[in-house]
Order: C-alpha cells, then structure tokens, then sequence
C-alpha cells in the first residue's frame, strides 16, 4: 500500500468533496485501484494527475460514491411526506410551486419517487410542484436523466406493482418513467461542499438529503446542514436517512417525531 499517497489523495477528496477516507485508506485502494493500472500511474502521481486534468474528478467521484438506492425507499418516511408533509402546500400554484430538493439524487429513483407520490395525492395541478435533484456524479445523473431502469434491477425492490403498471411503460429491457412524471423533475449537477448553495438552487420548501451525511466528518457535515439549512425556507421540512441525526447540534431544526420515523422543521432562528 502506497501509504503516503493515500493519504494526500484522501485529502485531495476530503477537500472536493467532503468525503472522508483518512480512516479508510485500504478502501479508497480498492476503489481506484483498476483505474491506477488503467492510466499506468501510482497514486501518488494520480494526485498530480488530477491537478492538470480535472476532468478525472468525473472518473475519481464516480468510483468512489456509493450509488445503492431505489424507488418508494424508508416506505415509513415517505408514508409521513404524502399524507402529513404534502397536505399542508396543497394550495400551491404554478406561480407559487412547491419546490423540493432532492440533494443526493444518485440515479433518480428518489426524486422520481417524490414526483410519483406528489401525484398520488391528487392535490396539485400541472406546474405546482418543482422537484430539483442533484448529484455529484455526473454519470449517475445521465441515467437518472433518460429515465430508463433495467426490469431486472434491484431498483424495483419495493416498487408497488400497481405504482409500476400506472407510472412505467415497458421499453425493451427496461421501464421508463413516464414523461408525465419525468417533467417534474429538473436535474443538475452539484457538490453540497460548494460555496453559497442556496443562490444556486434557490429556497426551497422541503429538503431530502438521505444517507449523505454518514460519509462526512463533523466539520463537512457541519457545512452541509448550514447550507441546507440556508436554502429551506423558513417551516420548511428536512429529511435525513434513518440512520443520520442532527438532534443536538445547533442547527436551527426541530426534531419531529412520527410512528416509525422522524424529520426535521427548520425554526425561525438559527
């Protein structure tokens, strides 16, 4: 193991991207270890590499995120968004939509779930709710983008049939989200350690941002939640993986507690 080198790339990433491998050197290794064979360098020439090609970042960030997710996830959480959390912007208009912010939307199948379930509820016309997702995965975000899912794959895990039958059409091997459903959600690629977030994506009404925060140290999570917490609007709703929690720091978010699940309600000071 190229020690050294490890430790000045997993710098290299904590500093583009928040993600921290200091104490996980032999799994960043495993990572990049076939791209290193693949561009005949070490890793430490791989550092200098990504300084004059920044390109590679795409390559890197793709190799080293995880991408496990899938339609209608934490059944629980979403149970709570469509019948407590959409209820209360049913008033929405499309000059006054309801902006939700899919923060880590991997290949899609989160936001399109949120569009699906907005549906459901019968509540909002045409151009009443706006679903931002972003990623910084650059290819997941080009599939996420097409809207195509292999009938095979573990995306469907837990997708209602009857969800299936209404909201995908069959297109060779795969099911494609319906454009209907597609239409409501806008793609774009972005870094949640980037400087002034909420100028970019606007204030929002409501924020999911599940199962990012496990692979950030304090001090990125604490940039992250400063900045979610800048875009969503006051009484605004954020929502975290099952396993992530806030309670405690001083955030300026409420904890809400549901059967089965809980939430967080931005207050009126921070």
């Amino acid at each position: 193991m190229d020690t050294f080198g490890l430790i000045q790339l997993a710098e290299l990433i904590y500093e583009y991207c928040g993600i921290d491998f200091y104490k996980n050197l032999s799994s960043l290794e495993a990572k990049i270890s076939e791209r290193l064979k693949e561009l005949g360098l070490s890793c430490w020439e791989y550092g200098g590499y990504l300084r004059v090609e920044p390109k590679e970042w795409d390559t890197l960030i793709e190799l080293i995120t995880v991408n496990e997710t899938y339609f209608f996830r934490e059944e629980n959480l979403l149970e709570e968004f469509r019948k407590v959390i959409l209820p209360q912007y049913k008033d929405r208009t499309p000059n006054n939509p309801l902006r939700i912010w899919c923060s880590a939307c991997s290949s899609g199948e989160e936001p399109y779930t949120l569009a699906i379930l907005s549906e459901e509820t019968g509540l909002f016309e045409a151009g009443a709710i706006e679903i931002i997702a972003s990623d910084i995965d650059k290819k997941v975000l080009e599939k996420a983008t097409r809207g195509l899912y292999n009938k095979k794959s573990f995306s469907f895990r837990t997708m209602p049939k009857e969800m299936l039958d209404k909201y995908f059409v069959l297109f060779g091997e795969d099911y494609k989200v319906k454009d209907s459903i597609r239409a409501k959600v806008n793609f774009r690629r972005l870094n949640l350690l980037e400087e002034n977030i909420s100028e970019k994506i606007g204030k929002v009404d409501i924020i999911f941002c599940r199962n990012v925060l496990i692979y950030f140290d304090k001090k990125a999570i604490d940039k992250v939640i400063s900045s979610l917490c800048d875009t969503l609007k006051v009484g605004g709703y954020l929502f975290l993986g099952h396993a992530e929690t806030i309670t405690g720091m001083n955030t300026g978010f409420e904890t809400i507690y549901a059967p089965s699940t809980f939430y967080y309600r931005k207050g009126e000071k921070r």
